[in-house]
């Protein structure tokens, strides 16, 4: 029999604001027996050992969704590693780790990829399932001693473990240190490459500066260096490419990659080409977000990204997604109408010591236009003038109706998502193709229920864009709407923004680091050039192909597309597909 879970999430459980329909329903409580009850945190719960299939029903009554019934795979018959609580999230398995070795991790959102690497950092101590009473040192060494793990707990729990842990939430650096970046670098330079690393990460210029005033990429690229500099046995990096543009990714994912030649490394990524051009090895996570995870075995590279896109495992026999994720390779402009739509003069712009000029260009009805340079070179300074934000030194900016979603979310407080959508959206909310095309490939239906102020930032990031895509405007502009969001959800994101452009014949203006979600997305891209922080230039707008290849150029790498998956993959520096691009002037071969 397969074994069977109830998972309770409780920041969507409001009994205060409902009929208590899993209780009323419930099979168990019909008969006089305890199936859904309400527990001590004033949630719905219900024990594990009693759990069984007809509890769909009763879990399909809760009007808020924060019940699912899942089937765990047959052979997942061990008790997990760590279990947050009483039908809370499960973490069954952990990643390996390999000596000399950076391996890459991927999976969704809600897997468990951060609760794993806080277990192995030190971060978080595993109770084997037992909330009530965790497991002491003992028990978890005896759980592990006759695994490849076995030596690595048995080294942690008695603090023998060197680690450095660089975590996904670089913005919370501010909170835990105060000072200058030169100050905390110099408190952790235990291998005295912090000064070496400030330099070939662009950091020179903010030696100076207080930490709280960095932006979010500058924080990044701090963290980063700062866990590379301690001296450890393991290094943990978290989303290292989140906050970077394409220039700093590259060059981040090169020193982790270094790293690794002498240390055990692992990252968590989102970015398939950050991930592919920093691994090794890939391990992949699967289960049921908010549910539970599974870790698998180590494989090469393309092989373990080719899997976890099939969704399927064939040395484990697991099928944890019921499709592939495909990368449809398109004609440009395809959508695009020869009507002009809107067109941009030339702007020239300063802010404090930062100057910024625009060359002018033009859109037409049902094109994607792609903006794509370093961070701080003005592109969200170009937005922002196009919305009215801020006004030119020179030049005029033409009024056109449009929607604007920006680089930084802030939730709508006090608002259930339902409502927010709703008032965007209008009548529209209530049609069928935004029912289909908008609600459900973006995965926003079943958080319809929950208030703004408690969304993920993946989840936030959605609503915002349906919002956007919501409006009556006919240029819809959006800053980095990619952050945040898994592999499959940013390809649904890419398409669902394709598919509103050409039905409403709009165009869109976006910018993004991701050169995956940009290659499917754009039609045409601006390349912004310059010296960050100093000076932006934008030199007019480029064909797809002319434009990544310009971009690339620049970064001085070289972009293929997998024959097999159609995904883009960083060449590897002097092999004999990177020479040879090179020479016939290709930086992204499209063939």
């Amino acid at each position: 029999m397969r074994k069977v879970a109830a998972i309770v999430e409780r920041e969507k459980c409001h009994p205060e604001r409902c009929q208590h329909e899993c209780i009323k329903f419930d099979p168990l409580n019909r008969v006089g027996k305890e199936g859904f009850h309400i527990g001590p945190l004033g949630k719905s719960e219900i024990a594990n050992e009693v759990v069984m299939e007809f509890h769909k029903i009763s879990a399909k009554k809760c009007p808020f969704n924060a019940i699912k019934i899942i089937n765990l795979p047959e052979k997942l018959d061990q008790e997990p590693v760590h279990r947050f609580g009483q039908n809370q999230f499960e973490l069954f398995t952990l990643p390996t780790i390999k000596e000399k070795t950076a391996v890459g991790i991927i999976g969704r959102n809600g897997i468990g990829k951060s609760t794993a690497l806080s277990i192995l950092s030190g971060n978080l101590r595993p109770n084997l399932g037992n909330f009530a009473n965790p497991a002491s040192d003992e028990q978890i060494i005896e759980k592990y001693k006759r695994t490849i793990m076995g030596e690595y707990f048995l080294e942690l729990l008695n603090k023998k473990l060197k680690l450095s842990y660089k975590p996904q939430r670089v913005e919370l650096l501010t909170q835990a240190y105060e000072g200058k970046v030169k100050d905390l670098l110099k408190a952790v330079d235990e291998r005295k490459v912090a000064d070496q690393l400030v330099e070939e990460l662009d950091l020179s210029n903010k030696k100076n500066s207080d930490i709280k005033d960095l932006s979010g990429g500058e924080l990044q690229r701090l963290a980063i260096i700062a866990a590379i500099s301690k001296k450890a046995d393991v290094y943990y990096f978290d989303e290292p490419a989140s906050f970077l543009d394409i220039v700093q990714r590259i060059k981040a994912a090169k020193v982790i990659k270094n790293l690794a030649k002498e240390s055990s490394v692992i990252v968590v990524e989102h970015d398939l080409a950050t991930l592919d051009y920093i691994s090794d090895e890939i391990q992949i996570f699967y289960g049921e977000p908010a549910a539970y995870g599974v870790v698998s075995q180590s494989k090469a590279v393309s092989r373990g990204i080719n899997e976890y896109l099939d969704g399927y495992l064939p040395d484990d026999n697991v099928r944890f997604r019921d499709y592939s994720i495909k990368f449809l390779q398109r004609t440009e402009s395809h959508t695009v109408r020869p009507e002009l739509l809107y067109k941009f003069n030339q702007m020239e712009k300063k802010l404090d010591d930062f100057n910024l000029t625009v060359d002018p260009g033009e859109l037409k009805k049902g094109e994607v236009l792609c903006i794509m340079g370093a961070n701080g070179l003005g592109k969200s300074t170009f937005l922002k003038l196009l919305a009215g934000q801020l006004t030119p030194d020179k030049g005029k900016v033409e009024k056109i109706s449009f929607s604007y979603k920006p680089q930084y979310l802030q939730a709508s407080n006090g608002k259930t998502v339902e409502d927010f959508l709703k008032k965007a959206a209008g009548q529209e909310f209530n049609t069928g193709w935004f029912k289909t095309n908008i609600l459900e490939k973006l995965n926003i239906e079943n958080i319809l229920p929950n208030m703004m102020e408690t969304l993920s930032g993946g989840e936030l990031q959605k609503v915002l864009v349906a919002a956007t895509l919501s409006s009556d405007a006919k240029l819809l502009i959006l800053d980095e709407p990619s952050a945040f969001i898994d592999v499959e959800d940013r390809l649904k994101l890419a398409e669902v923004i394709r598919e509103f452009v050409s039905r409403k014949a709009v165009s869109a203006i976006v910018v993004d680091h991701d050169i995956q979600f940009i290659d499917y997305l754009a039609d045409s891209i601006i390349v912004f050039e310059g010296i960050p922080g100093r000076e932006g230039k934008a030199s007019g707008i480029h064909k797809k192909e002319d434009g990544m290849n310009k971009v690339l150029k620049i970064l001085d790498i070289t972009y293929r597309l997998d024959q097999r998956t159609l995904r883009p993959r960083i060449n590897k520096p002097g092999s004999q597909l990177d020479s040879v691009q090179r020479k016939q002037g290709k930086y992204y071969a499209f063939n």
